[in-house]
């Protein structure tokens, strides 16, 4: 079968198109006909520690296509996605929901998890609150205000195109701040009258990282979820994180185990899926690439000219 490999050269990650055997089916696993993949921006950048420097690793993390043996639609994390075939943990295999297409269901399931388990599982977002995310555009960030509207919240979000800005007002983006550096607060304190924001998401990275704890109102809570900007260290107001009882954490699979990620696939289940079901939600995706044009696709996210996420159908 054909299968994309990526490899990590220095500060760099880059894609190889090679022959590879059709992956066996082991107990607890399903083989599937990918249809379609996602792209994902962390696993292309090196300081997040998904490729480490001279490891040649199948690439791609999430899917959506057919399991071989029973024919059923599945969508879900599914590491080497960009091939013909790749195997999937039975227990994180999520049905697609007929209303939905091979892209839009590839387009959903890391994304949406990671957006359920920093929203609901560990920020804990209720109807009438604040959420602000930074870097609102990217893939988790579109994800992110979806899913806070469907939630009830309010969201404010940050870009430094006025153009993305514009078009995610559609999705019922409350309050846009067109920038794209850490000087925002005084921004969230209009929108919220003066408290502060109830959770602040952080797609950015260290540099954003104060202000997003500036911008927090009592017993706020700050997820941290990536470092496009490539800064991984910040200073920490102490005295604020104290005396606003505040709350950080980090939202990432990287350390977690089989057990622990299946965990994050049954609240998103549970709480997520029928909305997609319902047509109430439907993923943003900015552009499909056929299979063939996966380095341009990278390129292309690597651009930051996308709105949400970009998708490579299936070779078959």
């Amino acid at each position: 079968m054909r299968a994309y490999f990526l490899e990590v050269s220095g500060t760099q990650t880059r894609l190889t198109l090679r022959d590879a055997p059709v992956p066996e089916e082991a107990p607890g696993q399903l083989l599937v006909r990918v249809r379609a993949a996602g792209l994902n921006r962390g696993e292309f950048i090196v300081g997040h520690g998904l490729a480490k420097p001279g490891i040649v690793k199948p690439a791609g993390n999430e899917a959506s296509g057919e399991a071989v043996r029973t024919g059923e639609r599945v969508m879900g994390r599914c590491p080497g996605a960009f091939a013909e075939y790749a195997l999937m943990d039975a227990r994180e295999a999520i049905a697609v929901p007929a209303r939905l297409s091979w892209e839009e269901a590839a387009a959903i399931p890391l994304t949406f998890m990671v957006v359920h388990d920093m929203l609901v599982a560990q920020g804990q977002l209720k109807a009438l609150e604040w959420l602000l995310v930074t870097g609102v555009s990217s893939g988790v960030g579109v994800a992110a205000l979806q899913a806070a509207k469907a939630l009830g919240a309010s969201v404010i979000g940050t870009s430094g195109s006025q153009e993305k800005l514009s078009r995610l007002a559609k999705l019922g983006l409350d309050f846009p701040i067109q920038t794209r550096k850490g000087d925002f607060h005084d921004a969230v304190m209009k929108a919220t009258d003066g408290k502060g924001a109830n959770l602040a998401v952080n797609t950015v990275g260290g540099s954003v990282f104060a202000e997003c704890v500036r911008s927090l109102g009592f017993e706020g809570r700050l997820a941290i979820v990536g470092y496009v900007d490539g800064v991984l260290r910040s200073e920490v107001d102490l005295e604020a994180v104290h005396a606003k009882r505040l709350r950080i954490y980090g939202v990432s699979n990287k350390l977690r185990d089989a057990a622990q990620r299946a965990s994050t696939v049954q609240g998103f289940v549970a709480d997520f899926l029928p909305l997609f079901a319902s047509g109430r939600v439907r993923p943003l995706i900015d552009r499909v690439f056929p299979f063939a044009e996966l380095p341009a696709a990278k390129a292309y996210m690597e651009s930051d000219a996308h709105v949400g996420k970009i998708v490579v159908t299936g070779p078959g």
